[in-house]
């Protein structure tokens, strides 16, 4: 297995079907924080819809259409990012995260972001990857701003999130634009 440093005490590394007993408790943990904006923590609730939903993930990575990975800080699970679609014919995907409160303000899902976008640009070529956030998602939305995307627009009231309507954000970066700011010390 392998596992990238994040810096101060920090990792980033795959998270498999099973490790469902450790993500369960990390949604218990952070349910209310993480369901304010994503539907993640309605989603897992006992430990069969946790193993069903990182198994739906581990299918993804099989046929290349998705990668889930998770944020360790101090040996805790305490968040993830991932690539909620991945087309690699198109040279599109869209990235995602989640964080539990005690490891929020950190910059964790901005490094971690950084790790799998630079991946998918520079190891697997793609050229468009987006960032879907609510518009009252403020802390994503300060990512994708610290990740150098651009705000291409907003769908209005097209997210239905805990019985209400809700506008989404859409960010994205580009290969040239990713590999540029890249390479500026």
């Amino acid at each position: 297995m392998f596992a990238v440093p994040l810096g101060d005490g920090a990792e980033l590394r795959p998270l498999e079907p099973w490790q469902a007993e450790e993500f369960l408790a990390h949604m218990d943990r952070g349910r209310e924080f993480v369901g304010q904006h994503i539907g993640l923590a309605d989603v897992v609730g006992d430990l069969d819809s946790a193993r069903r939903w990182l198994q739906s993930y581990a299918d993804r990575a099989a046929a290349d259409t998705g990668r889930l990975y998770g944020i360790w800080l101090d040996g805790l699970l305490v968040g993830g990012v991932l690539f909620r679609v991945f087309d690699a014919g198109m040279g599109t995907c869209e990235a995602g995260c989640w964080l539990e409160p005690a490891a929020a303000g950190r910059g964790l899902v901005t490094r971690a972001a950084r790790v799998i976008i630079d991946w998918a640009i520079m190891e697997r070529g793609m050229h468009r990857v987006e960032w879907q956030v609510s518009s009252k998602n403020t802390p994503s939305i300060n990512v994708a701003r610290r990740l150098g995307m651009s705000r291409d627009g907003v769908q209005r009231e097209n997210s239905l999130h805990r019985g209400v309507r809700q506008d989404t954000e859409i960010w994205s970066v580009l290969a040239p634009e990713w590999r540029s700011a890249r390479s500026t010390p």
